[in-house]
């Protein structure tokens, strides 16, 4: 393999986590075929705004957006709207920052054990449900999705500003043959010196990593100015934070560190791990404890709550929107399995759910950071987009005020990657990534499907030809 200099990966990697904001002229007509708004400067007048900060929604407020950038937020009253605007009078609908998904895959499940690339579909849901950014949280075709990123990026394609993480560093025992499965640590640390020199701006590891592989492999990518996170099984969660891992996936719900005679480097079976959290009491001392070193060293949690609640008899609730997005095969897939799930009244999964649910908000009240992003795998119950706008509204029902789900969803995905300069919340300077809601989501956590426009880097997309044209492609491509 040809020798890349640190200097030059460090480059790369900021050059690919930072691409420049996109400009109408730069789009291509399959871009341009979405867009319905493309003004230099624009106004919209008479909005809630909920800025992604946590704060109140602030009602009747104008925003003036020029050259892709937030120009001016304020009171409707006071705030001048240049001369020659395009103006857009929006009583009864709400501003919110566009989504920052955060485990945003681009595959999807297509039977026992194996995924397909959705780089037609998903980005065009993404986009079209508000998520403006997404972190890919491990790949199965990464050159599929850094190809993907450089297409939105360069405007011939409809999607997310795209955070590429590296494919699973996985140990032996995967469960798809897609994946590598390492063969120690010094293979680690050659994963990650490759597809740093590729262009991914991240990494994940997997369940049955060992300590030494993670050991080795966060060493690497904190060597190259990256950042790791895990869905663990093999490690805890507080000896991975020990070990410096930056983010972790999924929160307790995968958290084997409980689990009784737990062996070193070995991921327990799914049984024994939901067995251990129904008997665990997540305001213990054991679980706090957890917490608390989480929060000390400064590790962040991402919340996937749509991927465990497909698995709840009865739940979600149907939505025709999703299904016409799903193949036949895949609509099939969903409904058969939805119903099996559904004959099984002693299910614990919503036991389960339900303490995932109280971990997140301690999680929150102790100081962590919390992330989200849906997770659309499973059996195939989270479409990307749609899931997103899922998780949020699941966030509410763990007990999160709509504005802070939203801050979830928006600021805190921003600063864990490093972006909230530049996106995360509704702020003058900012990039105008912006989603226009009719309704109010900040009363009715629901309101955040009726996405009305999609700005992101200022340009106006329509939601409804997005969204159309992805119908029927989930689980093909």
């Amino acid at each position: 393999m040809r020798k890349i200099s640190l200097a030059a990966l460090v480059v790369f990697a900021l050059a690919a986590v930072m691409p420049a904001a996109q400009t109408p002229e730069a789009l291509q007509p399959t871009v341009k075929a979405f867009v319905t708004i493309d003004a230099p400067v624009f106004a919209l007048t008479h909005v809630r705004v909920i800025d992604g900060t946590g704060r109140p929604a602030l009602e009747n407020q104008t925003i003036v957006v020029s050259s892709g950038k937030i120009q001016a937020v304020g009171d409707a009253a006071s705030t001048t709207v240049p001369a020659g605007a395009r103006v857009l009078d929006l009583p009864g609908h709400t501003v919110i920052p566009g989504l920052v998904g955060m485990h945003d895959h681009i595959f999807y499940p297509a039977g026992p054990g194996h995924y397909n690339t959705l780089e037609f579909s998903a980005p065009r849901l993404y986009l079209g449900c508000g998520v403006t950014t997404i972190r890919t949280a491990a790949s199965l075709e990464p050159y599929t999705e850094l190809n993907l990123k450089r297409a939105i990026n360069a405007g011939r394609v409809p999607g997310p500003r795209m955070h590429v993480t590296s494919p699973f560093l996985e140990g032996a025992g995967a469960f798809t043959l897609q994946m590598h499965e390492l063969t120690g640590p010094d293979d680690a640390r050659g994963m990650v010196r490759y597809w740093a020199g590729q262009g991914v701006d991240d990494f994940k590891v997997y369940m049955n990593i060992t300590r030494a592989e993670l050991a080795a492999a966060i060493e690497e990518a904190h060597r190259l100015g990256l950042k790791i996170t895990g869905h663990l099984g093999s490690i805890g969660f507080r000896e991975a934070a020990a070990m410096g891992i930056d983010d972790l996936e999924h929160g307790l719900m995968v958290d084997s560190e409980f689990v009784p005679g737990k062996q070193p480097d070995v991921c327990p079976p799914a049984r024994e791990g939901r067995v251990t959290l129904l008997k665990l009491d997540v305001s213990g001392p054991e679980v706090r404890e957890t917490i608390r070193e989480l929060v000390a060293r400064k590790v962040a949690v991402t919340s996937t709550l749509p991927v465990f609640e497909i698995s709840v008899p009865g739940r979600p609730p149907l939505q025709q929107r999703v299904l016409d997005a799903m193949s036949e095969e895949a609509r099939l897939s969903y409904l058969t399995t939805r119903a099996r799930i559904g004959e099984r009244p002693d299910s614990p999964m919503a036991s389960l759910l339900e303490k995932e649910m109280e971990f997140e908000r301690a999680f929150v009240a102790a100081g962590g950071l919390l992330l989200a992003g849906p997770d659309p795998t499973g059996y195939g119950g989270v479409v990307p987009g749609f899931g997103d706008q899922r998780e949020v509204e699941l966030l509410v029902e763990a007990g999160f005020t709509p504005v802070e789900a939203i801050k979830i969803a928006t600021m805190n995905g921003a600063q864990y990657l490093g972006e909230l300069d530049r996106i995360g919340t509704v702020a003058s300077g900012k990039l105008a990534d912006l989603v226009v809601i009719k309704g109010n989501p900040a009363e009715n956590i629901a309101d955040i499907e009726n996405v009305v426009t999609v700005f992101k880097d200022g340009v106006g997309y329509d939601p409804a030809k997005l969204v159309e044209a992805a119908r029927g492609l989930v689980g093909i491509r």
